[in-house]
Order: structure tokens, then C-alpha cells, then sequence
């Protein structure tokens, strides 16, 4: 039986009672700091608010992640900038399940997100890092490693690892918009 992301959804904790409940003093100063460092164009913004679907995010994180410190507070700009989307965060530790669910290359990695339809209908995921990221990462280290969030990121890699992470989610939008069976629906 496939696993029920749409169940699941509601369990969710919104970005400020995520980092309420996971986030130690320290590392809610770097989520905030991430926050601030970023910010939406007045393109991104318009696009953001041309959303006419809804959209349930589920978002597996950990307050400790740099991965989630320098990508995770990007949602929040954009949850920010429209309506339509509902985004949920999950702790990866606290929700073994979800996690294993959203992992990729064979582990519980974070970020990891799913989007859904209004209804729950799974529409896609992504996550871990995006393309610039892995770019950046293959380019500079050899061996395995994972940013501390210490260092914020330079400011082009933090443009696009934002606009690839908007990508994602307006690609979600117009498959959403697109689809028959919510064209129906709406009438449109």
C-alpha cells in the first residue's frame, strides 16, 4: 500500500513552531541569519502570487542541518509571497517514516519535500540540494561533506539555489494548473 503523504500533512509544524520545537538557541540564530539573507525579486514575487492552485508542501527537515538552514527559510519567502501554499515541516529523526519515504539515494536525506494537490494527490518531490549546490560542492570538495550552516553561502549560489527552488515549486503549480481533473473542478 503506498504510504499516505496527505495523512500525513496535518502532522506537520509550521516553519516558526518547527524551529520552535527542534531548533536549539544556535541554531535558530543561523535559520534567522539564512532568513534575512535572502530575498525575493519583484519577477519572483509577481510569479509567486500568480498561483491559482493550492498547494500542501511536506517538508523534512533538521534544525541542525546546514542544508536546511540555507534552503528551508527560501520556503518561508515564498509561503509568504502567495496564499496558495500550505507548507508543513517535519522533524527527520521525529518522523522515521515520512523520512524514509522521501529519501534519497538510499538515505533519510534533508530537505526532502513533497508536494501535493489540494485534495493530497502526490504531485512530486525534491530535495537534498539542488543542481547549483551539487555543482558547487563537486567543484570544491573531494570526500564526503556536508555545509555547517556557519558560513552562508556565497550570494550567487544562494540566487540560485532560490530560483531552482522556485523552479520546483512552479513547475508543481502548473502541473496542478494544468491537470484535467483539477481543470474540471474549477471550471477553468
Amino acid at each position: 500500500m503506498p504510504f499516505d503523504f496527505s495523512a500525513e500533512w496535518p502532522r506537520g509544524l509550521s516553519y516558526p513552531q518547527f524551529l520552535d520545537k527542534f531548533a536549539s538557541p544556535d541554531q535558530r540564530r543561523r535559520w534567522d541569519q539564512s532568513l534575512a539573507d535572502f530575498s525575493l525579486s519583484s519577477v519572483q514575487k509577481e510569479l509567486l502570487a500568480s498561483f491559482q492552485r493550492d498547494m500542501q508542501v511536506l517538508v523534512v527537515a533538521g534544525a541542525w542541518c546546514g542544508d536546511c538552514i540555507q534552503q528551508c527559510p527560501i520556503f518561508e519567502h515564498f509561503s509568504n509571497a502567495t496564499e496558495r501554499l500550505q507548507i508543513r515541516y517535519f522533524d527527520r529523526d521525529q518522523s522515521p517514516q515520512l523520512a524514509a519515504e522521501l529519501s534519497v539515494c538510499g538515505a533519510a536525506r534533508v530537505p526532502a519535500v513533497m508536494f501535493l494537490a489540494e485534495d493530497g494527490a502526490p504531485c512530486g518531490r525534491y530535495g537534498d540540494k539542488t543542481l547549483a549546490k551539487y555543482r558547487q560542492i563537486t567543484s570544491e570538495y573531494s570526500g564526503a561533506a556536508c555545509p555547517t550552516g556557519l558560513v552562508s553561502p556565497a550570494a550567487s549560489l544562494q540566487a540560485a539555489v532560490l530560483q531552482e527552488w522556485l523552479d520546483q515549486f512552479e513547475r508543481i503549480q502548473l502541473i496542478l494548473r494544468t491537470s484535467s481533473r483539477l481543470r474540471q473542478k474549477h471550471g477553468d
